[in-house]
This record gives structure tokens, C-alpha cells and sequence, in this order.
């Protein structure tokens, strides 16, 4: 064999895999996720990972850094120019005007998958990585808008993080005011080029509005003197704000007026929120949305009033690994586990097995199987992190019982004909803290 075929082939550079003993934090983020969506009424849409790389660069715009840097962009054998997502709103919004969704209709989406940006990768932010995301089409007002901003909060709530995070707003007002605002921005960072970095230079061109959101520390008197957006926002923008806000206020969900939030996509409008937490180091951004009025039509649709969010899963599930807030039953193992004491009391176990799966539909129970000596067998069992062991032998197939064995304190093993195992289960798991 050549050294190259000998090769180990590894995961691409920030492309990760998720292993057996981080799964269970991303299924218990998961499974909140799905029972708040379906308690606030909205619906699952999943679209494909790969799309015409039209759909981005009109959606994103060209000249954004994702657009530009970031995209994973590749031509198939035809010849067709195609993109994996880095984001989901477009591919959402494509599918939805695809299928006929938004035709005199409103609609309330979530998705949840992977999205791809080349860049470099550090933690919690990977070049393949995951998000949640939700989309709203159709409804006009800022009730819409506070609907989604609460549902999140809900989840932070449920999820302990609420005093974790942060929610910051801003409105970026009308196409029209956005406009008039950009050619005053522009003019004022002309008159302090000798201060602008490099990145800033190149963005003042393409997209100015992204300047307010550097973090360079050299820049930040200049910025904190430029012209507010909120201070020339048009009177129905304005209206908008005022009423989230008062909605934000009547709901008991505190919040920050940024006016330097500007978010990095290019079909923003109006709303505009980020959710940020201090407890993973500096600042991070582990939710943001808003607004997006104009991108149905932007892609061939019919003017569509529309406001979604996105969070990153991998960001969530190390804040929520930081702070400790997985429950401990939800973190794997099994609760019994089910092991013939030799090879004779294999097919009964089987049997056994199945039959108690079947009696108790939430019982979480792990056959031995490969089997080995009763001290190997023993060892797996305490590594399973069951609470009690069944153990089928000779004697237990004679009398048709099995011997409960308890793994995790120190109390006498029982004998329970195999009849009334399920019942014995049911009641000993019963008083078990985590169940």
C-alpha cells in the first residue's frame, strides 16, 4: 500500500464531528426547542442544504463578506454555479414562494440544520455549524415582531440562561430613510478616513453600515460621534419601535436600545435585535433577527412583510455546558441494564428485553450483548450508568425470575418473578431523583 493511500483521512478543518458523549446536551437543547415551537404554533420547514448560488448573492448581497469571502461555492456537473447555505432565512424564503406558501397567506416557520462559512474557525464557531431558526410571513405590525423576541425569551427562560443573556434593538427604519442615512454616514467617515482600519476603508463603499459594528478599540470615539440612525428614521419606522418597545415593556422583558446594531445582511429593515451573553468570555451574540420587509420581493415575489431569528446551536450548547444547566438525566446512559449471566440465558434475554420495552415505552434499557465473563459483563454494566442491573442465569430461567441487582447504592439484590418485573421496574425507577 503507497504512503498516500495509508493516509488517515480526518474531519475537514472546522467541519466537527459530534460524538456519542455530546450528543445528549444538543438532544435536550433539541427537544426544547421542538415543544416551544409547537406550543407558540409554528411550523417545521426543511429545505435543501444546497442552492443556486443566485439565491445568496441577490438575498445577502454581493458585496457582504459572506457573499464575498465566505461561501462555499462550487459548479456541478452541469455547469450551474451552487452554494451550501451559510443562512437559512433565503432558503426559506425561497421554498415558501416556491410551494405557493405565501399567496394571500400567513405563515409561521421554524427550521433547524447545518449552514457553511469558510472562515476561521474557533469556539462555538465553526465553518459547518448549526442553527435554529425561525420565520414569520405576512403580518405587518410589531406584535410579530414581539411575538418572536418573547418566544426566544422563553426559551432562555426554560433553557436557566435569561440572567445570562442580554437583548439589545434597534430599528433601521425604511429602504428610503436607510438610504438618506447611508449618503450622511458615508460623508462623515470621509471626513475621518485617517481613522478608518483597512476593513472599514473597504466596507465604506459597499456597506458602510456595517463600520458601527467594528470593535476596534482605535475607532471607537469616532464612531460613538457619528450620525444615529435612530435619529433619522421615518415617522411610520419610528411608530414601529415605539410600539415593540411598549409591547417589550408590558411583557416584563428588559432590553437595550443599540443604536449601533446594524446586523451584517443586506435585507434588514426596521426591527433589528441581537440576544448577547458575557458568560463565554468577551461579548457574543448567541441570537439575532428582525426585519425583513423587502427580500420576497427582492427575489421575485409579491412585497411580503416578514421578521425571523437565528441562533447557532454550538454557541447555546457551550453556554449551556459553561453554566452546567444540562440535567444530568438527560446526559445518556441507560436505567436498567439487562445481562444474561453466560451464553445459555443469551435468547431468554432477548426475549426479556423485549417484553419490558414493550410494558414500559420509556423505560431506557441496554442488553448485554458479545458475550465475555460475568466480572467483563459486570464491568459493563456499571459503565452503562444504569441504576440496576437484571441478571438471568440458570437459576432465574428455572423459576422464571430474574435477580434485581442495584448499582448505584448499597442495598440487598431482589428476586422478581419475571411476571411482575415490569411493575417492579415501573415503581423501583419511579422514586429514582432523575425519573
Amino acid at each position: 500500500m503507497s504512503k498516500s493511500a495509508a493516509k488517515k483521512i480526518q474531519a475537514i478543518r472546522g467541519m466537527n464531528d459530534l460524538l456519542p458523549s455530546d450528543s445528549p446536551r444538543w438532544q435536550f437543547f433539541e427537544a426544547k426547542v421542538r415543544q416551544l415551537m409547537h406550543r407558540y404554533g409554528f411550523d417545521e420547514i426543511r429545505t435543501p442544504i444546497v442552492e443556486q448560488t443566485a439565491l445568496f448573492a441577490r438575498s445577502i448581497g454581493e458585496v457582504t463578506d459572506i457573499v464575498e469571502k465566505e461561501m462555499y461555492t462550487f459548479d456541478d456537473r452541469n455547469g450551474d454555479s451552487l452554494t451550501l447555505r451559510p443562512e437559512g432565512t433565503a432558503s426559506c424564503v425561497r421554498a415558501a414562494m416556491e410551494h405557493g406558501l405565501l399567496h394571500n397567506q400567513t405563515q409561521r416557520l421554524w427550521y433547524q440544520g447545518p449552514m457553511f462559512r469558510h472562515e476561521r474557525p474557533q469556539k462555538g464557531r465553526y465553518r459547518q455549524f448549526h442553527q435554529v431558526g425561525v420565520e414569520t410571513y405576512g403580518f405587518d405590525g410589531p406584535d410579530i415582531d414581539a411575538e418572536v423576541i418573547l418566544l426566544s425569551a422563553r426559551l432562555w427562560q426554560e433553557l436557566g440562561l435569561m440572567e445570562h443573556v442580554t437583548l439589545e434593538l434597534n430599528s433601521l427604519g425604511s429602504s428610503d430613510a436607510r438610504a438618506a442615512y447611508r449618503d450622511k454616514l458615508v460623508s462623515y467617515f470621509e471626513q475621518h478616513q485617517d481613522v478608518l482600519d483597512e476593513d472599514s476603508k473597504r466596507r465604506l463603499t459597499s456597506n458602510p453600515l456595517r463600520i458601527l459594528d467594528s470593535k476596534n478599540p482605535d475607532m471607537a470615539e469616532m464612531l460613538n460621534a457619528a450620525p444615529q440612525l435612530m435619529d433619522h428614521l421615518d415617522d411610520e419606522s419610528r411608530v414601529h419601535f415605539e410600539q415593540l418597545k411598549a409591547m417589550l415593556d408590558a411583557a416584563g422583558i428588559p432590553y437595550v436600545v443599540n443604536p449601533r446594531l446594524v446586523r451584517g445582511l443586506d435585507y434588514y429593515c426596521r426591527t433589528v435585535f441581537e440576544w448577547t451573553t458575557t458568560a463565554l468570555g468577551s461579548q457574543g451574540t448567541v441570537c439575532a433577527g428582525g426585519r425583513y420587509d423587502g427580500l420576497v420581493e427582492q427575489l421575485g415575489g409579491k412585497p411580503t412583510p416578514a421578521v425571523g431569528f437565528a441562533m447557532g446551536i454550538e454557541r447555546l450548547v457551550l453556554l449551556l455546558e459553561t453554566l452546567n444547566l444540562v440535567p444530568a438525566d438527560a446526559m445518556g446512559g441507560c436505567d436498567v441494564y439487562l445481562m444474561p449471566m453466560d451464553d445459555s440465558a443469551t435468547v431468554a434475554a432477548l426475549t426479556l428485553a423485549e417484553q419490558l420495552r414493550s410494558a414500559l415505552p420509556t423505560l431506557r434499557l441496554q442488553l448485554h450483548c458479545g458475550g465475555g465473563s460475568f466480572k467483563s459483563r459486570m464491568k459493563k454494566a456499571d459503565k452503562s450508568a444504569a441504576t440496576v442491573a437484571i441478571l438471568l442465569g440458570e437459576d432465574e430461567l428455572t423459576h422464571q425470575t430474574a435477580t434485581l441487582k442495584f448499582l448505584r447504592d448499597d442495598r440487598e439484590q431482589q428476586q422478581v418473578a419475571q411476571a411482575k418485573l415490569a411493575d417492579a421496574l415501573h415503581a423501583l425507577l419511579a422514586n429514582v431523583p432523575s425519573h
